[in-house]
């Protein structure tokens, strides 16, 4: 038996036995107002949150916004919010979604804990949309807000979709240079409506 070896003999043989952390015991983050704490999170990573109270405000304020009014290819799948240039039912190949400027689609939740929005295949067919369109409108009912997490995954099932993912901030990195770029692999800038 070689030193190391024998060195991981001894750690094993002293070892406890680990017991599964209990879930039963852990507090979990909650805060007084979840809405006003995920409008904190999304701007502290570069995003924007409005609270409207119906699909008109929330179209409403979508007008005033200049990647919204000189989009020339926009793609909204919220009734109310928003309007199409592009007809989703004529698109066989995601490919043919790349040039889309702006695209206004539905989120389930927002996640104060990260500023984060769970969307998924249940409300948008083509996923792509979320990662491809240069500008990003997403819509929550204000009543699916929750805490955390933990809560989050409580309502979804991510198994019931074959795809679902959490969302938050404009892309960004800062990998090359140290230099933040916004928009390197996904969208320019992310709206999110909470409505309600």
């Amino acid at each position: 038996m070689n030193a190391r070896d024998e060195i991981l003999a001894r750690v094993r043989e002293r070892h406890p036995d680990a017991a599964p952390p209990s879930a039963e015991n852990i507090e979990y983050t909650t805060y007084p107002d979840p809405a006003q704490q995920f409008t904190k999170l999304l701007e502290s990573v570069g995003g924007r949150c409005v609270q409207a109270a119906d699909a008109a405000a929330a179209s409403a304020d979508l007008e005033q916004q200049p990647a919204y009014a000189s989009a020339a290819r926009r793609v909204s799948t919220v009734n109310g919010v928003g309007t199409s240039t592009l007809d989703l039912s004529e698109v066989d190949d995601p490919h043919d979604l790349a040039d889309v400027d702006f695209a206004v689609l539905p989120g389930e939740l927002a996640v104060a804990e990260n500023g984060a929005v769970w969307v998924s295949t249940a409300s948008v067919a083509e996923r792509t949309l979320y990662f491809l369109a240069q500008h990003l409108a997403l819509v929550v009912p204000a009543s699916q807000v929750v805490n955390n997490l933990p809560e989050a995954y409580e309502r979804i099932n991510p198994s019931r979709h074959p795809f679902g993912t959490f969302i938050s901030g404009p892309s960004k990195t800062a990998d090359i240079e140290q230099a933040l770029v916004i928009g390197a692999h996904g969208a320019r800038s992310l709206t999110v409506y909470l409505l309600g």
